[in-house]
């Protein structure tokens, strides 16, 4: 059953998708809230204007409750100067309104709101005498309230009412505006406030990109460290890291260390195995070599555990190793010159200007330039020349020459083999040659033997490795 991602597999791409939600969320109750806020502002404008016709329209109404229609008329044309602006006073006995006046739906206040017309009381005595005739009272209002409806035609209003008690009954005076009045003045507002959150949200936006690149550095810094010690270009990441990532660079540079400890290790294992079986088979075989049934068996010996020996250093070779190639020359040739010095040889080096590495594990450098080094020394007449370049962009090419007798194209093949020696008037085993192109193929480098342009062996090797970073 396929499960469905619904967060991307990226750390960058879900920060900035949540980021973005965030943004999104907050600049929609931001616009809400802004024109919430514009239209009670705007809304308690209309208010007061109506609040104002209201009190005009009061002035028509006498004391006694009537309607003073001179005086309406006076005031009416004010009241409808803007269209769809409505007036109405209701009286006990009369209604005058404007002429598209609609019905409103007025709903009621709950108890306690200052709007809500008082209860009528019912506890007042009746009069114990009659009292003489007294003027009737001004009309006293109740407060002000706002109510919605709409025309005949189906446009939405917005009102304000007050009723005004009088000695002839309840005198009730609304004033109406078109809801548009207020809703144009907000969607002149919100327009431009919605092109300026447009533009924010842009800008938090490439903040977020620009922060989460900056705060993800570390984390890519960290993957090419570790990327570089897979390639052998380092030993450790930096642990120069933010809090969040310091516990992470520990653990990986305690994680190099087991592995390079348990490399070393297993290394050791194999060349001591190595040592300890190579001297006494060879010896073993050259007894052996007059009787052909006993040298088989031997060979076949040998042959196993040489198969075994090279499947265990395969295993155990490193090929993130790094290691400069002039440093491990320099102390080779030295310590060759040292062993040969009654030959009086001269070991000469051409390297080139950019420093070279080799992607190979420094003791198995050692050992096959070792090998080559002290062949070339041991048949040289008076001089060795070692000359490195790069044969590309990861690989390196080194030759070591040496001007003695060399080896004829015929006995090349012969003299890679073990415990060959071509010849019996030296010391030594015949492990030379066969070692270094073991090394050599173990690293899938290459070997070949050739002729030195001054006569003698050239032994010409590709090995992996490049220039230094």
């Amino acid at each position: 059953m396929t499960r469905v991602r619904l967060l991307p597999r990226s750390l960058h791409a879900r920060m900035l998708a949540l980021s973005a939600a965030a943004t999104l969320v907050a600049l929609v109750i931001a616009g809400w809230s802004i024109a919430a806020v514009l239209e009670r502002f705007v809304t308690a404008g209309i208010d007061r204007r109506l609040d104002s016709e209201v009190a005009l329209l009061a002035t028509a109404v006498n004391d006694d409750g009537t309607i003073n229609r001179e005086r309406l008329r006076q005031q009416v044309g004010v009241l409808e100067a803007g269209r769809g602006w409505q007036w109405q006073i209701t009286t006990p006995t009369a209604t005058l309104s404007s002429t598209d006046f609609a019905p409103l739906t007025v709903a009621a206040p709950p108890p306690g709101d200052p709007a809500r017309p008082p209860e009528p009381s019912h506890s007042t005595p009746p009069p114990t005498a009659r009292a003489p005739a007294a003027p009737p009272p001004p009309p006293s209002p109740s407060p002000r309230r706002a109510l919605d409806g709409e025309t005949r035609d189906g446009a939405s209003v917005h009102a304000r009412r007050v009723t005004l008690d009088t000695p002839a009954g309840p005198v009730t005076i609304t004033a109406a505006a078109p809801r548009d009045v207020i809703r144009q003045p907000i969607r002149e507002a919100v327009e431009p406030l919605l092109l300026v959150l447009a533009i924010l949200g842009g800008l938090l936006g490439a903040a977020s990109v620009v922060q989460l690149r900056l705060g993800l550095r570390p984390v890519r810094r960290l993957r090419d460290e570790v990327a570089a010690i897979r390639a052998g270009r380092r030993e450790r990441v930096d642990e120069d890291q933010p809090a969040e990532l310091l516990p992470l660079a520990t653990e990986l540079n305690a994680l190099a260390e087991d592995n390079a400890a348990a490399l070393a290790t297993a290394r050791r294992s194999a060349a001591n195995l190595a040592h300890a079986l190579k001297t006494p088979v060879a010896a073993l075989a050259l007894d052996l070599r007059d009787e052909p049934a006993r040298a088989a068996q031997v060979r076949r010996i040998d042959d196993t555990i040489r198969h075994h020996l090279s499947r265990a250093r395969a295993q155990t070779a490193d090929p993130r190793a790094r290691t400069p190639l002039s440093p491990a020359l320099a102390d080779l040739t030295a310590t060759i010159a040292a062993i040969y010095r009654d030959k009086s040889l001269a070991i000469t080096q051409d390297l080139p200007t950019a420093p070279l590495a080799l992607a190979m594990d420094p003791r198995d450098v050692d050992e096959l330039l070792g090998n080559l080094l002290d062949n070339a020394a041991k048949n040289a007449v008076s001089r060795v020349t070692v000359q490195v370049a790069a044969a590309d962009a990861r690989a390196v090419a080194l030759s070591i020459c040496d001007d003695g007798a060399g080896i004829p194209a015929a006995d090349r093949a012969r003299a890679e083999q073990v415990g060959v020696r071509l010849d019996e008037r030296r010391e030594g085993h015949g492990f030379g040659l066969s070692i270094a192109v073991e090394l050599a193929e173990l690293y899938g480098g290459t070997l070949m033997l050739d002729d030195a342009a001054g006569g003698g062996l050239c032994v010409r090797l590709r090995l992996p490795g490049g220039a230094i970073d």
